[in-house]
Formats: structure tokens, C-alpha cells, sequence
């Protein structure tokens, strides 16, 4: 990123990893600098964990402690019950515990339905107190963020000269299998970023590049002239691959992303 720039837009937010180590480079005092920063997503349940957090911790906390006690207790149970939880009433609430307890942390939606189907994991989630220190930690890092529930299409249309915007949306390649419950179209993001540009914003886009260790291409090809550079960036082993292969050994699957940017 620029070492200093207005406002920060990420208008695919996720799981806010990006924004996140950009909010605690602010609060440590290195750079990059920045104004304020606005993320959003089209999941509404999504964007009320970032809220809560950010607004009542306390909430978010509380609800995870109780439930991940009772989880201890039977594990396959507990889990079926919070995912047809989820599935009945969307509660973000919920999207965190599964978030935290299915397999790999990997959400994936039936295209069908829109049924969040991702099986257990095997592993033991976090404790309460480890959970409570991070919600306390990213409630600090939030203030300096907002975030509101829309799509890309709408979200992109605000960032203007100095703003920074960072787009990482459903991978071409592979948006039937974790987000097939949604619809997106690389041409409509293609014409966003061309607009962004336009105004003088900065566009990064991470999207899909190579697989299986730089042997295989599944990269897509953006518009002549829309960004100036392109990266690749190691992302270490598929977290599809390693949950359709589960139990096996992985070799040659590192995957690596395009980043390309405006300027």
C-alpha cells in the first residue's frame, strides 16, 4: 500500500485480515496512514459480528463462552445443532461459533439452497479466555472502522482520489464451492475498479493465479491497461484442497495468488 493515503475501502471484507493488520499498523504508528476505513460485505450476518464487536464485545463474548462449554461436552451433537441453528435464523452469533468449529474455519454454502454444509472439524476450537482476548483486541483495533452490509457494486462507487481500495472477491475458479450461494461476474468488478481508477482511488485486487505449486495456470486475465503491476503471492496449501483430501498427503498444492495493482 502507499505509505499514506485518505480513506481505506475493502469492499470483499471476509474475514477483515487485510484490515485488521492495517488498523494495528495505525495503532502502532507505522505506516501506512490513513483517515478511516469502511468495510462491507453482501453477508448481513457477517457484518453485525464486525459491529457487535466493535460496539458490544461483551455480547459476543458471552454467547461463546456458554456455547463452547456445552461443546466440549459432545462436540458432534453441539455442532449439527448450531449449524441448523444458523441455517433457520442466520444468527451471527452462531456464524461465529461455526466459524471457530468447522473444518479448517472453511465456510462453504450449497448453491441450491444457500445451507451452510461445511462439516465438523476435528479439532478442539479455542477456549473462552483465548477468545476473549482477541474480541477485546480487534474491538480496540475496530474504532477507527465502519462497516455496512451492501454489495461491491454500491460500496465502490465512493472511493475517490487518495482513497485505497482492496478487492478480494470470490476466485473465479472456485466461487461454485465456497460461495455458490451468491452471484458474482468478474466483468461488472473489471468496470468498478476502471471507475475507482478514474477518480484517482488506488486498486489492489487479489484473484486466483497458479496452483499446485506454479505447475498449473488458473489465473484470469483483466482488461489491457487497467492495472500497471502484478505480483504473486505464496498462500501455502489450499484450504479446499486440504478439506477434499482429508487425510491424505498433500504435495505440490501450494497455491499462489495474483495481486495486481493500479499503479
Amino acid at each position: 500500500m502507499p505509505h499514506s493515503f485518505n480513506n481505506y475501502y475493502e469492499p470483499f471484507l471476509g474475514s477483515g485480515a487485510v484490515m485488521a493488520e492495517l488498523l494495528y499498523a495505525d495503532s502502532t504508528m507505522l505506516f501506512p496512514h490513513f483517515e478511516q476505513a469502511y468495510g462491507s460485505d453482501i453477508l448481513p450476518f457477517l457484518i453485525e459480528i464486525f459491529n457487535i464487536t466493535k460496539e458490544n464485545p461483551k455480547a459476543i463474548v458471552d454467547h461463546y463462552r456458554k456455547e463452547i462449554s456445552e461443546y466440549y461436552q459432545d462436540p458432534i451433537k453441539k455442532y449439527d445443532e448450531i449449524r441448523d441453528r444458523f441455517n433457520a435464523a442466520h444468527n451471527p452469533y452462531d456464524f461465529v461459533l461455526l466459524s471457530r468449529t468447522c473444518y479448517s474455519g472453511v465456510i462453504r454454502f450449497r448453491k441450491a439452497d444457500g445451507y451452510m454444509s461445511t462439516p465438523r472439524g476435528p479439532h478442539k476450537p479455542i477456549s473462552p479466555e483465548t477468545f476473549e482476548n482477541r474480541i477485546t483486541f480487534w474491538h480496540n483495533l475496530l474504532q477507527k472502522a465502519s462497516f455496512s452490509c451492501e454489495s461491491y457494486t454500491e460500496s465502490m462507487k465512493r472511493p475517490k482520489e487518495g482513497d485505497v481500495v482492496y478487492c478480494d472477491p470470490p476466485y473465479t475458479h472456485s466461487q461454485s464451492i465456497i460461495y455458490g450461494a451468491q452471484e458474482f461476474n468478474i466483468d461488472t468488478l473489471w468496470k468498478m475498479i476502471a471507475e475507482c481508477k478514474e477518480r484517482g482511488a488506488k486498486v489492489m485486487l487479489s484473484i486466483n493465479g497458479m496452483r499446485d505449486s506454479k505447475k498449473k495456470d488458473i489465473s484470469v486475465t483483466p482488461p489491457d491497461g487497467l492495472f500497471e503491476r502484478k505480483l504473486f503471492v505464496n498462500c501455502g496449501t489450499s484450504m479446499i484442497d486440504r478439506l477434499q483430501n482429508t487425510g491424505r498427503e498433500m504435495r505440490d498444492k501450494k497455491v499462489d495468488d495474483q495481486l495486481l495493482l493500479t499503479w
